[in-house]
């Protein structure tokens, strides 16, 4: 597989403090690439970096040609403002270029019922919206989508929903997927990679061979953890 995305010694500092130090990896076309670490650790921070919304030191590389769709993990949205998924998505086609067609196809891709894109973004459930805002970063058909904590705030079973979209959505186009997660379960069942961040990388590589007991200890200051841990 080639490579689609290289940091090498990337620095992320604001004022006096470092976010990140030295970060370097690189992700091939078609892996899917976990982010775990303690909260602060400088996750969303990375995201940014890879994107090109932050000053940085050192290199982000991309593979030319590639294209990024991003997954906020939140945007606080009024409920007062009469604005509505298919409003967000008509706006962005309108501007990249793209009709009707590309609409419609990621609407189908991602679940969104027609009583979903009209609804007031303000008044959706925090899974609709994350639906709504996966369907606005795949049109335009992306080769990375970078997702920051998908299913921050859900219960189990809306969990689990999520990943299996994310896995399906991955497979189907071919995605290239950088996934925040505080789940060290999804890490081990869905990454083909994972990075540990604590402001610098504490490891890359597969999860069964990275992720030890010290490593997480270490990761997480001291505790632990198998399960669910929070970012």
């Amino acid at each position: 597989m080639a490579v689609i995305l290289e940091l090498k010694n990337v620095s992320v500092t604001f004022g006096h403090r470092m976010v990140l130090e030295d970060i370097s990896f690189a992700v091939e076309e078609g892996e899917d690439v976990a982010i775990i670490g303690p909260n602060g650790s400088g996750k969303t921070v990375l995201l940014k970096t890879i994107l090109g919304l932050i000053p940085h030191e050192g290199q982000v590389i991309w593979r030319p040609g590639a294209t990024a769709g991003y997954v906020p993990q939140k945007i606080e949205a009024d409920r007062s403002v009469p604005l509505n998924v298919r409003n967000l998505l008509e706006s962005k086609a309108a501007i990249i270029g793209k009709g009707e067609k590309e609409i419609a196809e990621v609407v189908g891709r991602v679940g969104l019922t027609e009583l979903m894109l009209t609804t007031q973004v303000g008044h959706l459930s925090g899974g609709q919206f994350q639906r709504a805002l996966i369907a606005f970063a795949l049109l335009g058909d992306p080769d990375v989508v970078l997702f920051d904590e998908p299913t921050a705030s859900m219960d189990e079973p809306g969990e689990e929903q999520m990943y299996a979209l994310i896995d399906r959505l991955q497979a189907e186009m071919g995605l290239t997927v950088l996934v925040v997660s505080h789940d060290i379960s999804f890490v081990h069942r869905h990454a083909a990679k994972v990075l540990c961040l604590n402001h610098s990388g504490l490891c890359f590589g597969p999860p069964h061979g990275v992720l030890t007991p010290e490593l997480l200890s270490k990761l997480f200051d001291g505790t632990t953890l198998y399960g669910h841990t929070h970012s």
